[in-house]
């Protein structure tokens, strides 16, 4: 099976106005950035990653972007190209011109990082008094401009409490997309403690049904009831708020337990483990690797071209076709979650180990390996077989370009199977509304990078 690098996302520099105590790239603000990719260095990378794929997800980060001079040059040159560039960034020096520097620069919007709905903890915790608020006043200069933006929320024993307010406060602030990222000990998080696996497992079933899947209540008592009442009864929470759980693939088993015809299932976004199949990452000085959270290198740009080490890296070929260790290889999921293999990397110092936040034991549905099938996975190439309109042309290109593949697969498979040998927007909208119906809620434009389903359209 071929792949393609679906999403890149890129460390600009290990520079950072943070400290944050669970950082994996142990960021920090006097960092040296004598080996840092050049400008030009950069721009070249950009060219080289147009030959795998020229509608890539480019997410530029850090460190904090913000510190890098010239990171609106990068951004317009890979916007220039038809790249959807977004950045990740802390917020913390996001202010009214930052914000139209982006939007001029044809970044789509950002990411930014809260981790707690209490100023005073995420300021402890990212150890900078005022972040909190600074990252706020980002948010409204990102909304101002007409940008989109996201809410990246880590999940640690001091917080996970506050996911169900984390969900209100972020569709109070107007988010498209709350990530909860679970940890990777790894960095300057090698020390802190994660939560256990019953933990693990109880939290996904909350985020499952906060966005409509099983029951309306909690099935069984869990450790969480004790903080608020919404921990027991989750359904119609996150209302158009996208949930995604990070670093968390057996979210999809979870989803499975719950309702194996659930829509979520066949949203790529909603688990699954991409590191290196569909997604990596590059560092500040051109090393790539599987994903931020896994330090093996897999080859550097500076000696080998991006397209060079995504077709042939061993260790990105390793994750292709894994031969994976421990309850892993036994599980009969492994196919749909294949486990997280950067926490397998950070426990057992091997990435095709098994992933210990996942407390199943393999057997339990029979042995045979349970597949969504190819078209529940990715679908992300612009495979177009029937005629399309200028207006319906016009209507797919104004989508984020990572999106094309997947509407224009939804749209042609829905007129395949209806006769239909010409699109026009009026099918578009068709699509449209059978995906809402669906699903129970509208869609708006930009939701195709945070994992909307096939055949799911809405004008911007």
């Amino acid at each position: 099976m071929a792949y393609q690098a679906y999403s890149v996302s890129w460390n600009l520099t290990q520079r950072c106005n943070l400290f944050c105590t669970h950082c994996y790239m142990s960021a920090f603000p006097n960092a040296d950035v004598s080996g840092d990719l050049t400008t030009e260095e950069c721009f070249k990378v950009m060219d080289d990653i147009e030959k795998v794929n020229p509608n890539v997800f480019l997410i530029l980060t850090g460190g904090e972007p913000l510190v890098r001079k010239d990171i609106f040059d990068i951004a317009g040159y890979g916007s220039d190209k038809g790249f959807t560039c977004v950045l990740g960034t802390n917020g913390v020096l996001l202010g009214k011109t930052e914000a139209r520097k982006m939007r001029e620069s044809g970044l789509q919007g950002a990411s930014i990082s809260l981790d707690s709905v209490d100023a005073v903890k995420h300021d402890q915790f990212r150890q900078l008094q005022g972040s909190w608020k600074n990252a706020i006043r980002g948010i409204e200069h990102l909304k101002n401009e007409g940008l989109d933006f996201s809410i990246h929320m880590s999940v640690m024993d001091w917080n996970v409490s506050e996911i169900p307010l984390m969900i209100d406060l972020s569709r109070k602030l107007g988010a498209k997309v709350l990530n909860f990222f679970f940890l990777i000990q790894t960095g300057r998080a090698e020390g802190i403690t994660d939560i256990n696996p019953r933990q693990y497992r109880e939290i996904l079933t909350y985020l499952a049904r906060a966005q409509g899947v099983g029951s309306e209540k909690m099935s069984e008592e869990n450790i969480f009831t004790q903080y608020d009442d919404p921990w027991t009864q989750p359904a119609g929470r996150s209302h158009d708020l996208i949930l995604r759980a990070k670093c968390a693939p057996h979210f999809r088993k979870v989803i499975y337990d719950l309702d194996p015809e659930s829509p979520l299932l066949k949203n790529y976004a909603q688990g699954s483990c991409p590191a290196g199949k569909y997604y990596c990452r590059i560092t500040p000085e051109g090393d790539i690797t599987p994903c931020p959270y896994m330090p093996v290198s897999a080859g550097n740009l500076r000696e080998q071209s991006f397209d060079d080490i995504w077709h042939n890296s061993p260790i990105l070929n390793d994750l292709r076709d894994p031969v994976l260790g421990g309850r892993c290889g036994e599980c009969e999921f492994s196919e749909m979650c294949s486990g997280c293999r950067c926490r397998a990397y950070a426990a057992h110092d091997d990435y095709l180990a098994e992933d210990p936040a996942c407390d199943y034991q393999p057997g339990q549905y029979g042995g045979e390996k349970i597949s969504l099938g190819a078209d529940q996975t990715f679908g992300l190439e612009v495979k177009m077989t029937l005629a399309w309109d200028a207006a319906s042309l016009e209507r797919l290109n104004g989508l984020p370009s990572f999106a094309r593949g997947m509407v224009s697969g939804g749209v042609e498979r829905y007129a395949k199977e209806n006769g239909i040998t010409h699109i026009t927007p009026e099918v578009m909208q068709i699509v449209r509304e059978a995906a809402e119906l669906r699903m129970g809620r509208r869609f708006n434009f930009t939701e195709f990078d945070r994992g909307v389903p096939e055949g799911s359209v809405s004008k911007k």
